[in-house]
């Protein structure tokens, strides 16, 4: 058997290096694709709070003048 250099150890006869500690793991592609689905589906279903309600109707716009049509 060879020696194991430092830094790795072995393992079923292959040699594997050694976890670095305090390593934060990553967000995968599916993880941000997940919470992005879950914001877009909130906001669906529940919303997120209009700023304003308008229960009123807007007023009616005055109708445009036009030039009567030629015979």
């Amino acid at each position: 058997m060879s020696k194991v250099p430092d830094g790795f150890h072995r393992v079923r006869g292959h040699i594997r290096r050694n976890p670095k500690p305090g390593r934060a793991k990553r967000m995968s592609g599916w993880m941000i694709a997940g919470l992005a689905a879950a914001v877009w589906l909130w906001g669906q279903v529940f919303g997120f709070g209009e700023a304003t309600t308008n229960t009123t109707p807007p007023a009616h716009p005055k109708p445009a003048v036009t030039s009567p049509a030629a015979r």
